[in-house]
């Protein structure tokens, strides 16, 4: 193993070769495809001289240096969005694994680990940071009775992937020295300023929520337009209202990513609608006050259309700042080696988001090819990922 960026994009291809799907890359929480992909990143991790172990949700987690000595951490996530892009997260794993690689061949063997987390966008339960929660010592035990969109439970689904659903929870957490994650930008400022990575000065607080809509299935050609409760013509009036909602607040960004219809025949009113609803903002108090504000409007809708409604919070996450120390450490690499200095928030949430709670978190971005990312375009350049590389080996071992 060389270490290099050109070796890292061949990595990256060939992960994104491993898909639940065929013609597009899908790679969820517990799925077969996961697990063959943690089965490379295992095999990376052994090449790199890594000791390698599982845990209870699946993540793969390699080790160097003392066991005794808390680690610095390096690591992201290798599952996936519906038809990802190749470097969401995966890039992150596959810097962690080629950094250790390189200072072992220095000769050098710093308690250091790389964490390949299972679950980070939550796109099979909802929730995300599955894997890097249950690393952390912070898995909700109401989280196992979660439910996909088959009817499996994650308790079921991690025991089918061969983890163990009791081991999740009542975990201690471990101690660690910090936490540090590559990531593409997600991003256009990089690109625009014409620079290779960028220090994350924060990230954006983040509330997800289901809202459910409960009207009267009727049929279409009997049931007049007047007398309807028409759940999905109120569903579309509530996505219309937290676009509004987000327009109207500065900083404010809300989406509604998932809408399903029941019965779902053309010829019938549907009479039940379900929604998610994804809410971000830097300042945690902007936030609160832009959810409150689409809370009301679908209060509003709902009681307009005779529909009855349920809105449950699947998870609320504050704004976090990334650790100063770790901070000024990538800084000073990333100037050591020639480039600008630049902070920029993040809106997107990570796996640093859950490290933050047990241990000095920071993240460094690179940068990507037109801000593209959850897409199949995602794309970075090699001289940029050998910045990266170059940045975090400083880091962990200068000198």
């Amino acid at each position: 193993m060389d270490g290099t960026a050109a070796e890292l994009l061949a990595r990256a291809d060939a992960l994104a070769a491993v898909s639940e799907e065929p013609g597009r890359l899908t790679r969820r929480f517990a799925t077969e495809a996961l697990g063959r992909a943690g089965e490379l990143v295992a095999g990376w991790m052994e090449e790199a001289g890594l000791a390698v172990r599982r845990d209870a949700a699946g993540n793969v987690l390699g080790r160097l240096g003392d066991p005794e000595e808390p680690p610095l951490v390096l690591g992201s996530h290798l599952d996936t969005v519906p038809d990802a892009g190749r470097f969401d997260g995966p890039l992150g794993v596959l810097a962690g694994i080629a950094v250790a690689g390189r200072v072992q061949a220095r000769g050098l063997a710093p308690s250091l680990e790389v964490a390949a987390f299972a679950d980070e966008e939550g796109a099979r339960f909802g929730v995300p940071y599955l894997g890097s929660a249950a690393y952390a010592g912070v898995f909700e035990p109401a989280w196992l009775e979660l439910v996909d969109d088959e009817g499996v439970t994650v308790a079921e689904a991690v025991r089918a992937a061969g983890g163990d659903p009791d081991g999740l929870v009542d975990v201690p957490s471990p101690v660690l020295a910090g936490y540090l994650e590559a990531h593409i930008e997600q991003g256009p400022v990089l690109e625009a300023e014409d620079l290779p990575v960028g220090i994350v000065s924060a990230i954006a607080g983040q509330t997800r929520a289901q809202v459910t809509l409960e009207g009267r299935a009727a049929h279409a050609g009997t049931t007049p337009m007047r007398a309807r409760r028409d759940a999905l013509a109120a569903a579309s009036e509530i996505v219309l209202a937290v676009e509004r909602c987000a327009l109207d607040a500065e900083g404010l960004v809300a989406t509604v990513g998932m809408l399903d219809v029941e019965p779902g025949a053309t010829n019938v009113v549907p009479g039940r609608a379900r929604l998610s609803v994804d809410v971000r903002h830097a300042d945690d108090d902007e936030l609160g006050r832009g959810v409150a504000a689409i809370r009301r409007a679908v209060d509003a809708i709902a009681s307009a259309r005779g529909v009855e409604h349920a809105w449950v919070t699947r998870q609320a996450m504050p704004a976090v700042e990334m650790a100063s120390t770790l901070r000024l450490r990538l800084a000073s690499a990333v100037s050591a080696l020639g480039h600008e200095i630049r902070s920029l928030p993040s809106g997107a949430g990570h796996d640093a988001v859950v490290l933050s709670r047990v241990c000095p978190a920071a993240m460094l971005f690179v940068r990507c090819a037109g801000g593209i990312s959850h897409d199949p375009r995602e794309s970075v350049g090699e001289g940029d990922v050998a910045v990266a590389l170059d940045v975090l080996e400083r880091v962990v071992a200068p000198g």
